[in-house]
């Protein structure tokens, strides 16, 4: 798991502010594909989606850990209003309406969301 979370901090390495600029990156691992393809592979399978999940996990981690000083520093990935099982549900809903579009922009709106819950 720390492995993953390292390789989750480099892929996120040009991140500023934690949100992509203009510049492209090259982020790997199961959840670099397709929400189609997550929708696909984790239909009926969920031990297949719990990998998702950590993947998810470990790259929000990572946009964590590379949020400049003073931003997200009080950030809870799992708060009470917003458990990880209603975090798991929200990626299959993000990517069930948005199939043609990668697993990680849910990712990404799951950490925005996150970082400003609705009230």
């Amino acid at each position: 798991m720390h492995a993953l979370l390292a390789l989750c901090a480099v892929a996120v390495g040009t991140l500023s502010n934690g949100q992509a600029e203009a510049q492209s990156v090259k982020i790997v691992g199961i959840g670099a594909s397709s929400c189609q393809y997550f929708l696909r592979e984790t239909d009926g399978k969920p031990e297949v989606e719990k990998n998702f999940f950590a993947w998810a996990q470990g790259y929000m981690s990572g946009l964590l850990l590379r949020a400049p000083p003073g931003k997200d520093e009080d950030l809870d990935l799992a708060p009470d209003l917003y458990p990880l099982l209603k975090q798991a549900e929200f990626l299959r809903n993000f990517c069930t309406r948005n199939p043609d579009v990668d697993f990680s922009d849910g990712v990404n709106n799951l950490y925005r969301m996150l970082r400003a819950p609705p009230s």
